[in-house]
């Protein structure tokens, strides 16, 4: 979980002599070895995908392992042609200039010049270019380090060892399903690790949740194996500037353990499980609930005591969610409850429910914010209310003693579908069905969830092939 605990650092990113004390070196070889890789022979690492996340992940493998030219590669694949906006260039201007060692790294390495030149309005910067000098679009306060960035996705990904998904769960297929095309004739397949954090539903054969690694399986014939998700409680500028955080990267055995222990830095500590699917769908619910926390804070004025009944409500809505996702749902708790925690206090889908409320943001702009990148928890609240509004997934409601569609039991969900979604009711309709004198105590929808047999196993693809 992120913390307060911090490693600092007199420069962005951290130089091949600190790395080497940390015995990177020798978990790189390691983990070659483990490949198969023969001397001479790249480890080629890309990452898909530039937004906030992607980016930081890919700069982190940057600093740990790209001082060794002789034995790893790392790229980053972004689309081309997209122009920073005039208010981006002057403000990317005084955050250069307010970092000296940004500052002397770009007039070193002569490339100064075009940001002065874009603060002047004399000339257009675009987002590859200026990753290449470790700018994320979505994340211009916290610079990272020098990227290899490729703007040709054939070329990033054709003969990648390991291929990194920074995409947006709602970019996700479409993108790996070209990425097939270039893999066609491979003999062995990629490893994939998915940082995406969204689902979306189907509901033939039967309802049933689709994950990103689900998504990047059926576009690319990778087996699942292959594929893993790595989530946890945390900010990717956070994480950049060295604050201290857990993840878990989750799937096969064949793989985690020993990615875990390659991705494990001093501040940024990852663990291993064996629970893909369970882990990547709750790092798609908690979004559905941290855009309601922000909506909440704004029309409260940032109440505590408003947002601590919100916090109260949705958790029990999730923990129900929960107990029809997964067998032992108690597991989840700790990881759901930090993921959701460390999102309301600070993520993009909480300030994106403020932003509206505060109608500084239009439900019309869609869900791709300039400066922000994709809100994901949008999508995510339309593929969760359309799973959980199946009859064939009735569940006995306790006093009306009827069955009842799961969503009867989430009005927190129900009530962020009808802003969100179909747009029915405003912003103000989620302290209206806080404050409905008819709504349970959160406790009881946790005795409901704890003391009956909800448990769906289809929902994951428990009874598909």
């Amino acid at each position: 979980m992120v913390g307060s605990i911090k490693v600092t650092s007199s420069e962005s990113y951290l130089n091949g002599a600190t790395q080497n004390h940390n015995g990177m070196e020798e978990k790189l070889d390691e983990f070659r070895r483990f490949l198969g890789k023969a001397d001479g022979d790249l480890l080629k690492i890309v990452g898909v995908g530039a937004g906030a996340w992607g980016s930081v992940f890919a700069a982190l493998l940057q600093d740990s392992y790209g001082q060794f030219r002789d034995k790893v590669q790392i790229r980053i694949w972004r689309r081309p042609g997209r122009a920073v906006d005039r208010a981006t260039a002057e403000h990317l201007f005084e955050v250069i200039n307010s970092r000296e060692d940004v500052l002397r790294r770009l007039i070193r390495r002569c490339a100064y010049l075009k940001y002065v030149e874009a603060r002047l309005g004399d000339r257009t910067l675009y987002a590859d270019e200026i990753l290449k000098d470790g700018f994320c679009l979505n994340m211009i306060d916290t610079p990272l380090c020098p990227l290899k960035v490729v703007t040709n996705l054939q070329e990033a990904v054709w003969d990648a060892d390991i291929v990194i998904n920074g995409l947006p769960s709602t970019e996700t297929r479409e993108v790996f399903e070209e990425i097939s095309k270039y893999w066609k004739e491979r003999i062995t397949m990629p490893i994939i690790i998915s940082l995406a954090k969204g689902i979306e539903a189907e509901i033939d054969p039967v309802p049933h949740i689709i994950t990103p690694t689900q998504m990047i399986n059926r576009a690319t014939r990778v087996p699942m194996e292959n594929i893993l998700y790595l989530g946890g409680p945390n900010i990717a500028s956070e994480i950049y500037n060295k604050e201290y955080a857990n993840a878990r990267i989750c799937g096969a055995g064949k793989w985690r353990i020993q990615l875990a222990k390659l991705l494990r830095q001093p501040h940024f500590i990852v663990w291993d499980n064996s629970d893909l699917v369970t882990h990547e769908v709750m790092g798609g619910l908690k979004n559905v609930y941290a855009i309601g926390a922000g909506m909440v804070a704004a029309l409260t004025n940032e109440s505590a005591t408003s947002k601590s009944v919100y916090f109260a409500h949705c958790t029990s809505e999730m923990i129900f969610i929960t107990h029809l996702l997964a067998e032992e749902p108690e597991k989840l708790a700790g990881p759901l409850l930090a993921d959701t925690y460390v999102t309301l206090l600070k993520g993009r889908n909480a300030w994106y429910g403020q932003m509206i409320a505060k109608g500084e943001l239009s439900l019309d702009m869609g869900d791709s914010i300039s400066g922000k990148g994709t809100i994901q928890g949008v999508s995510a609240v339309g593929a969760f209310y359309e799973l959980l509004s199946q009859s064939s997934l009735n569940v006995l409601h306790p006093e009306a003693n009827k069955p009842v569609a799961p969503v009867e039991l989430c009005p927190i969900l129900k009530t962020l579908y009808k802003i969100l979604i179909i747009r029915e009711q405003g912003t103000c309709a989620i302290l209206q069905a806080l404050q409905d004198e008819n709504l349970n105590d959160p406790r009881d929808r946790i005795e409901i969830a704890q003391s009956h047999a909800f448990y769906r196993p289809s929902l994951l693809g428990g009874s598909l092939d």
